[in-house]
């Protein structure tokens, strides 16, 4: 019972703001129909200020993109930098463990050589 009361107090209300809303929307006006020429300069510079405050919203939401842009590409030629410093660390140590793969082969064949030599001058 209380809930149909407040609908039915409040459904006037909605139909109230909505109309209020609508008439205070900004937007271009079509100005040629103005008979006055008070009227007519009054349309004409309603629409300047609309459209020079729609440039401003936009330039500032473009701004703002572009900074955030601007942020990601900073981030990501960090996040390149240390991928290539570790690439770097990466192909350093291979090269390390090459050439350490590459003395313990060499250091058994010297030994073989050795004895052998030893075994022929005998």
């Amino acid at each position: 019972m209380i809930a149909r009361f407040a609908v039915v107090l409040l459904m006037p209300l909605v139909f109230v703001v909505g109309t209020a809303r609508a008439q205070d929307v900004p937007g271009i006006e079509i100005c040629t129909v103005e008979k006055t020429m008070e009227r007519r300069t009054s349309c004409l510079q309603s629409n300047v200020d609309f459209l020079q405050k729609t440039i401003g919203k936009l330039t500032t939401d473009h701004q703002q993109k572009l900074e955030a842009a601007n942020r990601q590409i900073a981030s990501l030629q960090s996040a390149i930098a240390g991928l290539q410093k570790l690439v770097t660390d990466l192909q350093a140590a291979q090269l390390k463990l090459t050439e350490d793969l590459k003395k313990k082969a060499d250091a058994p064949a010297a030994k073989d050589t050795t004895p052998a030599a030893k075994d022929g001058t005998k």
